[in-house]
Order: C-alpha cells, then sequence, then structure tokens
C-alpha cells in the first residue's frame, strides 16, 4: 500500500505525545512539542540537525524523562522511567547510534536480554540461531546469525539491529536514521519491510534527512525546527521545498550550488594503484577541481581513500603529489605532505569522541598553534576554533563540551573543520553530508564551493547520485576495485553512472 493510499483514521491515535518539554541543564531542546501517530500508519519526524527529533523519541522510549507534558499510549496516559519499561508497552527503537555488542553473534545481538529458554532454564540455542535465521531472512539478509557483530559491515550492522526491533512484535516502531548505512539494495528491501508493517497496522516513525524516502515511505510527515513542532500533516499534501522551508525556517533556492572550476595544474597522480579491495586504479586530479567518486558499497572508493591518505598500504602503484611520488606510512605522514581523508565513519574514525570540540578540532593543527619552545599559542588556537564553530554554524552550548554530546550532523561538521585546519592542498571527503540535514548539507556544498575558489583539489565519494552530479566536475565510478567509468559533468547521467556502477570485469578486462 502506497502512502498515497492512507489508512482512514481511527478517532482517537495510537499514541500521542501532548505538550512534551526538555532541557538539558541551560539548553532548551523541546517546547510544547505535540505529535500523533495512527496505526497502520508510517510517520515521517523531519527537520535540521540538533532540532530535537531524537530527543523527543528517546523521551518516548524511556531514555530521557520529559520535563513537561504527557505520554498517551491507546488513550491511556503512561511514563517510561526505563527504555524497559518502553519496550513492555510494544515500543521499539532503532538508534541512530548502532547499539550492537561486537563481540556477541548477530542471533546473541536480536535476542539479547531476551533468549528462549529451555525446559531446564538454559538458553534454547538452537532455536535462537533458528529464529535470528528467520528474521534476517525476512531483511533478505545473507547473514550467519552465529557470525559475530564485529565481521559484519556497518549496513549489515544496521540490518541486525532492525531484526531486533521486528523480533520484539512491537507495535510502534521508530527508525532513527535506518537508511544512513544501507545501500541501494538495502535500503529497497527496508522499504519493503516497512510497507509490510503498515500493511499489518503496526505504526511507525521513520527519522531521516533524504527527503525521496518521506514521500515514498511515509503517510504523514512532522517537522521538527529548534524543539518546536511546526507543521504536521499529510505528505501528500506538501513537496520537497515546502518541507525544507519548513525545516530550515527559509526558503533554499538551488540545492546543489555549482560554480565552474578555475583549470589548475595536476595536483594529484595515480598510477596503477592495488591495495585491500583496490585492483588497478589509475587518475589524475587538479587544483581547483572536484572529482566525483561514485558506486555501489564494496565498490572499492573508501579503499582507495584509505590507501591515498595511508591508513592502509598499498601493495603496488605509485602515487604523487604536486610530482613528487609519495609513500605515506600513516594518515599523519599525509596531512604533512597536504593531503587529508575525512573518513565517512566520523565516530570510529573521525572523532575522539569523549573529547571536547576544541580538543577535536585543534588535534591536526596543534603545530600550528605551538611557539618556538612547543607550548599552545592558546588565543590562536581558540580564535580558529571560534571562527569554525561560526563559519560551520555548528550548535554546542560550549566548545569544551564532549564532542559525543552534539548532534550527528554537528558531530561532521566538527570531523571536517578539524581536517581543513591545517589547511591541506588535497581534501578527500568520504561520504561528507551522511546523517546531515538539508540546511547543513547545503553550508557543506557552499563549503566544497570555496575550497575549489581556493585552488584546493577535492576529491568526493557520494552515495547520493543527485550530489554526486551536482557537485562534480568529473565523475570517475568504481565498480570490483576498478575504475567501470568516467564522465564530465555534461555527460553524467544518473543512468550512466549506475550502469557503470554495477559493471563486472571480465577476466580480459582486469
Amino acid at each position: 500500500m502506497s502512502p498515497s493510499e492512507r489508512p482512514v483514521e481511527a478517532e482517537q491515535p495510537r499514541l500521542a505525545l501532548q505538550g512534551i518539554g526538555k532541557s538539558f541543564g541551560a539548553v532548551t531542546v523541546l517546547q510544547d512539542v505535540d505529535l500523533d501517530l495512527y496505526a497502520g500508519h508510517v510517520l515521517a519526524l523531519a527537520g535540521e540537525n540538533g532540532a530535537g527529533k531524537s530527543t523527543l523519541m528517546k523521551v518516548l522510549s524511556g531514555v530521557h524523562q520529559a520535563d513537561a507534558g504527557a505520554i498517551r499510549l491507546h488513550g491511556r496516559e503512561v511514563r517510561f522511567t526505563t527504555p524497559r519499561q518502553a519496550m513492555d508497552a510494544g515500543i521499539a527503537i532503532i538508534h541512530q547510534e548502532l547499539n550492537l555488542v561486537p563481540t556477541l553473534s548477530a542471533g546473541e545481538n536480536i535476542f539479547l536480554g531476551r533468549e528462549p529458554l529451555t525446559a531446564w532454564g538454559s538458553v534454547d540455542w538452537r532455536r535462537l540461531f533458528r529464529e535470528a535465521a528467520a528474521l534476517l531472512e525476512e531483511l533478505e539478509q545473507p547473514i550467519d546469525p552465529r557470525a559475530p557483530v564485529s565481521a559484519l559491515s556497518i549496513g549489515q550492522q544496521q540490518m541486525v539491529e532492525i531484526a531486533r526491533a521486528l523480533s520484539l512484535d512491537a507495535e510502534i516502531i521508530v527508525m532513527d536514521e535506518p537508511t544512513d548505512a544501507l545501500t541501494d539494495v538495502e535500503t529497497a528491501v527496508l522499504e519493503r519491510v516497512v510497507a509490510s508493517l503498515r500493511a499489518a497496522g503496526k505504526s511507525l516513525v521513520l527519522i531521516t534527512h533524504r527527503l525521496a524516502e518521506i514521500f515514498r515511505m511515509c503517510d504523514d510527515v512532522a517537522v521538527l525546527r529548534d524543539g518546536r513542532l511546526v507543521h504536521q500533516g499529510p505528505t501528500a499534501e506538501s513537496n520537497e521545498d515546502r518541507l525544507i522551508q519548513q525545516m530550515v525556517g527559509r526558503e533554499l533556492a538551488d540545492r546543489y550550488p555549482y560554480e565552474r572550476p578555475q583549470a589548475g595544474d595536476v595536483v594529484l597522480e595515480v598510477e596503477h594503484l592495488v591495495a585491500p579491495g583496490v585492483e588497478d586504479v589509475s587518475f589524475t586530479a587538479r587544483a581547483g577541481e572536484v572529482l566525483g567518486f561514485g558506486g555501489l558499497m564494496g565498490a572499492g572508493r573508501t579503499e582507495m581513500c584509505r590507501a591515498l591518505c595511508g591508513d592502509v598500504a598499498r601493495r603496488a602503484g605509485r602515487v604523487r603529489v604536486k610530482g613528487r611520488e609519495v609513500r605515506f606510512a600513516s594518515p599523519q605522514q599525509g596531512l604533512e605532505a597536504g593531503l587529508v581523508y575525512v573518513p565517512e565513519d566520523r565516530k570510529q574514525s573521525g572523532l575522539v569522541l569523549d573529547h571536547s570540540v576544541a580538543d577535536n578540532m585543534s588535534l591536526t593543527a596543534l603545530p600550528a598553534f605551538c611557539g618556538p619552545l612547543g607550548v599552545v599559542r592558546h588565543g590562536r588556537e581558540r580564535r580558529a576554533i571560534e571562527h569554525y564553530v561560526e563559519a560551520f554554524r555548528i550548535k554546542l552550548s560550549d566548545a569544551r563540551q564532549p564532542v559525543k554530546t552534539l548532534s550527528g550532523g554537528n558531530q561532521q561538521k566538527v570531523s571536517l573543520a578539524k581536517a581543513l585546519m591545517p589547511e591541506p592542498e588535497i581534501v578527500i571527503l568520504d561520504e561528507p553530508t551522511r546523517g546531515v540535514d538539508v540546511g547543513a548539507k547545503r553550508e557543506i556544498y557552499l563549503l566544497i564551493n570555496r575550497l575549489k575558489r581556493q585552488g584546493k583539489c577535492v576529491l568526493l565519494i557520494s552515495s547520493e547520485m543527485p550530489e554526486l552530479i551536482g557537485l562534480s566536475d568529473r565523475i570517475l565510478v568504481l565498480a570490483n576495485g576498478h575504475i567501470s567509468g568516467e564522465f564530465t559533468r555534461d555527460e553524467a547521467t544518473q543512468e550512466k553512472i549506475m550502469t557503470a556502477a554495477a559493471h563486472v570485469a571480465t577476466p580480459m578486462e582486469t
């Protein structure tokens, strides 16, 4: 059933949030929020990073307690002081940040704390793995339920999280950025699962920054801005432009603000690069150019970047930076040569989560802030941090707060600022807008344009096809560790890129 074929609403919602308010210290995160959720409906919860979406769902699921307002389930007021209470009431939440135990198997994670028992009180492992396999099969995942989670890809781990939610047989399921780490194929599977759950009468809340998903998957949309609900209504009565305006409080013209490049010298030359996941890649990139890289997950894009910056050793090939052949043994050596890599996984690779925003930002540029005796000039460091906080519109209460307390999009901005502070000449951006709202995306796009004007060379990896086409001067497509296609901006279309991305090299071509 498509969102346009919306079920007739019952007289009362299955779930009603009424006047919800929540503050953390002096920071008000939610203010007088009303939200209704009906049986057999998918509700999109939209808003910029820091708008309060995740906090509202954490209030619903018992992670946080509201300072004001009420939660009504089937017309009765309820108050959850623990996630377990919400779970027992039929509410399951899939958090944006994966909440798995890496050393346990997929099956153990799915039934963690709810393991089926034998008549003698021990864990019924046969039943556990059998039921886990059935859930993963429902999600069309060829995952061995006995495999440790640490051996799975980020996308597969997300599917394990979803399987865990399905195992609860909850009547209300909240998905916070569920497609953020999924491939297009996995996303299509998830859409089918959502449609099936809707048809079964479940109530779903979908938090996503991907606007096209809202109109494909959701019956209704609610928009939060600065902790307040500014809109709730049927998706059929809205469109992307109107939704963006409600989210950011202003109209965003020109979603992909492209600027023509100023032809510059070749600053990066890659010849027959071979590394784990990369079979044979050659290309050149110029100053003042955005060179885009497309391809399916596992095509070798991230592996190529890690080999270029020295994060993994390359097995063969040559790399030249400004005409000088280089071989980096670490990302630090790459940074010293003017090449920086902003990884796609900011949590694991981009940031030190327990450290402050300020410490994270200045980490790569500390030598520039030190005097002759190695003493940090804190005034200079502070001014640089303040500049990036203002330029990137990073929402925080204090630069000394731990970076893990920021929203996902604001963490991404800190990761970008950290990379750019040393003023590198070559900037590799791996999925720079993943988990970032439309307003912050535009700021990142304008930043990319500014880097072009400054004569920087930008390598852009993006799985969002409109973004890749909208920002790149040239696009290279990877498949199975090889370059399978190259397109100028004028030549590139989604169809051409997908055809090249699906290309499988034959033995004659390798």
